[in-house]
Parts: structure tokens; sequence; C-alpha cells
């Protein structure tokens, strides 16, 4: 740019004034167009995002139960007596797992690795005591993500609050799957039965 070009500019840009930084200005909202099913699917991915390599979700997304309530699951195909035993406390209880003093990352790991032992050494019931967090910040913490871990492991057929002598709603009586060994022998056992009457 010449001198004669910065001297015309100038003159021409004499009496125009630079915008003061306390005008007033009018801020542009954004409309965000909400798609059906959007904070749905959202929600949904975060979830997915959430659960980490043992398959259970994190803390911030369990769905939160009251103490003294009542845990009850059963998947579809379990009897309704087998269930009702069970809800009565009528199984044997081979195996325990007590949460209290845990965190929920160590609850979490301690709950995966039980259930994995259960069915390594062929147990079909067992007692997870997680109290039921009366009277603390957050309210039945260890106790919600029992009730939602123990959804999400496909060897849980079943759980149910304990009865009383168990530890009442501070505990839940979990029923496993046979583990595929045990249920390979069992059908070879009855399948030999068969054959040997026939």
């Amino acid at each position: 740019m010449t001198d004669d070009d910065s001297n015309l500019f100038r003159e021409q840009m004499g009496d125009v004034a630079p915008l003061s930084k306390s005008a007033d200005r009018v801020p542009l909202q954004k409309t965000i167009e909400q798609a059906p099913g959007l904070e749905l699917r959202r929600r949904a991915a975060q979830q997915e995002i959430a659960k980490d390599a043992d398959g259970l979700t994190s803390e911030e997304y369990i769905p939160m139960v009251e103490p003294r309530d009542v845990l009850e699951f059963k998947r579809e195909g379990v009897q309704y007596g087998v269930f009702k035993n069970l809800r009565q406390g009528k199984y044997h209880i081979d195996s325990r797992l007590d949460l209290h003093r845990l965190t929920v990352e160590q609850a979490r790991q301690q709950v995966y690795q039980f259930i994995r032992d259960c069915l390594k050494h062929d147990i079909r019931c067992g007692l997870i005591t997680h109290g039921r967090g009366e009277n603390r910040d957050k309210p039945a913490l260890l106790k919600s993500c029992t009730n939602q871990w123990l959804r999400q492991l496909d060897e849980v057929l079943a759980f149910h609050s304990a009865q009383p002598q168990h530890g009442g709603t501070g505990a839940t009586y979990v029923m496993l799957r046979k583990n595929e060994q045990k249920r390979t022998e069992n059908l070879e056992r009855h399948h030999k039965g068969r054959k040997f009457r026939g």
C-alpha cells in the first residue's frame, strides 16, 4: 500500500468510530430440533459407554431403590415354584459375598468375580450382603448397584431379597445357571440312562 493509498483510507474512515465492547448485543440462540427418540438413543449410548469390560454399568447410570425395597428378578423360563423356594430361602446357600465397607468400584469387581467363581465351582445358590445403606449420603447405593448388576449378568437366573435370618432387605439370594460342563454331564447321564432302560 502506497502513502497516497494510506492517506486516502484515513480520509475516508476519519469519522467512523469503532464499536464499543459494551454495546448492546442481541444474543442469537441456536435452535436445536429434537428428532423423535433422540434423547432415548443418547441415554442408551451413554449407558453403553458407562459399561466397563465386565459389562456392568457404572454408578452414574444406576436406577436407585429405597433402603427397605424388596429386590426381585426372574428370567423367562424360571419356574414359579423354583422362584418361590428361592424367595422363601429354602435353597442351601453354597457361597456368600459381603459388600460392606467397599467402594462402588470394589463392589462391582467383587460381584462380577463372585458370579464367575460360583459358575466355575457349579454353585447354584449364593447370598450377597449389600446392606440397606440407611442414614447415608446416598441411601441404598450398594443395594441399587447390586440390583442393576445382577440383571446384567446372564449367568444369574433369578434373585430375591433375603429372609430376615439371612439379612432381610440388606441381602439378596442369587440363583445361578449350571456351568456348561455340568450341563453337558447331566445331558450325557440322562441320555445313557434312557439308553440303558430302553
